[in-house]
């Protein structure tokens, strides 16, 4: 039997012509300015902070980013993986732009509102999701109240609200000796409402007279009390705005509390806190004869 013969049945097969270039060695000129400008939208996304408006910034320059690498993709050779991935984030970061744009109309206020959160809420940190939740618990309702008539009345109203003014001017007096005002965007009950606990109950101890029409916003005690059982982070933040409230009212006692020769008295003494009158004139009394001795 005669072998084969393989030179007979050799043949050669014609190399098939690419459609796409070869991507043999790196090219020696720069990218296209689209490129360029697509990693610098990246570097700004990134740049973006925390919070509502944090998101909208990072997903908008995202957004640009991507599809100016959909374009550049789109424009050079070889490059299918990276304009099917560019295109895809493209669509993502679009749909979060639209989702977080979605969001942020949804989550709008009244003038007063605004300016509430604004004024208080926002040097804190605290989203305008969080502060819906705020605004819901007060059932979104701004209160009036006329000039002259009284918003507490001394060892008759009960302590049931927190509340914030938000225009006009309150004077607040004891045994009808004036103590001070209280502003707008200034808690009307802060030392009452921190001198309950959530179970106690109580009355004002001074009486709050309204010195011109005034506005002001409240929040029921037990509503309240059950925001901040689901809501720590809330709990957290009016503990933080009501003790401040409270150190700034007494600083401005501070100032205006003087003794028989005129010094300052320190609001942070227990001594000045809780002796009554009296005791506090013989213990006046008594530091005089002492510095004269």
């Amino acid at each position: 039997m005669e072998p084969p013969d393989f030179e007979a049945m050799n043949f050669t097969v014609e190399p098939v012509a690419s459609t796409y270039p070869i991507c043999g060695e790196w090219r020696d000129s720069l990218e296209s300015s689209v490129f360029h400008l697509a990693n610098i939208f990246l570097f700004l996304g990134f740049m973006g902070g925390s919070g509502i408006y944090g998101l909208l910034y990072l997903f908008t320059f995202l957004t640009l980013g991507f599809f100016c690498c959909t374009l550049w993709a789109w424009s050079e050779p070889c490059t299918t993986d990276s304009l099917l991935w560019s295109f895809a984030l493209f669509s993502v970061c679009l749909g979060q732009v639209l989702h977080v744009a979605y969001r942020l109309r949804s989550v709008s206020f009244e003038k007063d509102f605004q300016e509430l959160y604004h004024c208080l809420f926002q040097k804190l940190g605290v989203s305008l999701t969080h502060f819906g939740k705020i605004v819901t618990c007060c059932d979104g309702e701004i209160h009036t109240i006329e000039q002259n008539h009284c918003l507490a009345i001394e060892g008759k109203t009960a302590i049931d609200k927190l509340t914030v003014l938000l225009s006009g001017r309150v004077s607040v007096t004891v045994n009808g000796e004036f103590l001070h005002y209280i502003y707008p965007f200034q808690f009307l009950d802060s030392p009452e409402w921190d001198s309950l606990r959530p179970s106690e109950e109580g009355v004002f101890q001074v009486t709050l007279r309204a010195d011109n029409p005034c506005r002001y916003v409240a929040w029921r005690r037990k509503k309240l009390y059950l925001l901040f059982a689901k809501h720590r982070y809330i709990a957290k933040i009016f503990a933080l705005v009501v003790r401040n409230d409270i150190a700034e009212k007494l600083y401005s006692l501070n100032d205006k509390a003087l003794n028989g020769s005129g010094h300052r008295y320190d609001l942070r003494l227990p001594s000045y806190c809780h002796i009554p009158g009296t005791e506090l004139e013989k213990a006046n009394v008594l530091l005089q004869g002492g510095r004269t001795a």
